[in-house]
């Protein structure tokens, strides 16, 4: 049975217009709501390839011969889908959020609602947890985690002050981390602790870093007239999907061609982004920060 509750599903999935002999890729299978969904558009010989590191996703695995499931994190979806004899595909979707099962889960140590050991591994094959950036890292490089991953406000003062207290106690678990972290609260304590926690995850999974070289693969696995469909839930994340589609390179680098003509490889479906209804964010309050966007492959 699937745990995550799909952001913004049927936007998506209209937005990927599903061929019923296409050949799709789920990035972020995560419970396989949007696999799902998918495999409910296509027809006898459609295919859909899934990819996800989390060993949790290996539980909603989808028992359909047109579904063909990759453990491996979304940064290398174009090296797996060649072992498959796929080159190109008609439709990417994938959903950057973390599902609603791994915040949940108190041991994965994502959410600070529980006190576990400072985890947050996707891939818990990985060396590096929550606990090892906050162990090894100096004060200048924690500060910029902070700042430009998670908006902390405070960023340079909070790193300084992890720096200062794991000199006398080790910070191994949430509630060692919460003790520093909250007589520096600014603004509302929970989304204050949000931002934190999710500058870690960051760092702790190269989040973007994966994301880079993943939009960087849409270019080349792509079909002309395939379509590009992301779901993203901070600014960093949907700069990077923006600067895709409007330039064709994560950083919005607007390049041209030898008689001067600007590279546009993705025409936008929409100009703006998709954001969820009033009904969908007050139904899941995780919703509220989705951003969608679409794009063809020219």
């Amino acid at each position: 049975m699937a745990y995550h509750i799909p952001i913004l599903a049927q936007e998506s999935i209209e937005g990927l217009a599903i061929k019923k002999d296409g050949v799709y890729l789920d990035a972020t299978f995560g419970g396989g709501g949007h696999s799902r969904l998918i495999l409910n558009e296509l027809g006898e010989k459609g295919r859909l390839f899934a990819f996800d590191q989390d060993d949790d996703s290996l539980r909603n695995l989808i028992d359909d011969e047109r579904f063909t499931f990759n453990h491996h994190n979304f940064r290398y979806v174009k090296q797996f889908l060649r072992l498959h004899g796929v080159k190109q595909v008609d439709g990417i979707l994938a959903d950057l959020g973390v599902s609603s099962h791994q915040l949940d889960e108190a041991e994965r140590g994502f959410s600070f609602r529980f006190d576990a050991d400072l985890d947050m591994r996707m891939n818990r094959s990985e060396e590096v947890t929550a606990a090892t950036v906050l162990k090894t890292y100096s004060a200048a490089e924690l500060q910029t985690i902070f700042g430009e991953y998670g908006e902390v406000r405070n960023a340079k003062t909070l790193a300084q002050e992890i720096v200062q207290q794991r000199e006398h106690r080790p910070i191994r678990t949430i509630g060692d981390l919460l003790g520093i972290i909250e007589p520096l609260v600014r603004g509302p304590k929970n989304r204050y602790l949000a931002q934190v926690f999710q500058a870690l995850r960051i760092e702790v999974n190269d989040e973007m870093g994966a994301l880079r070289d993943f939009l960087d693969a849409t270019l080349d696995i792509l079909k002309p007239g395939g379509r590009l469909v992301v779901i993203s839930f901070h600014s960093l994340e949907d700069r990077m999907v923006k600067n895709l589609l409007k330039t064709g390179n994560v950083d919005g680098d607007v390049k041209s061609d030898f008689y001067g003509k600007i590279e546009r490889p993705f025409e936008q479906i929409n100009k703006g982004v998709i954001t969820p209804s009033e009904d969908e964010m007050a139904k899941n309050g995780r919703a509220r920060s989705a951003k969608l966007r679409i794009g063809i492959r020219k």
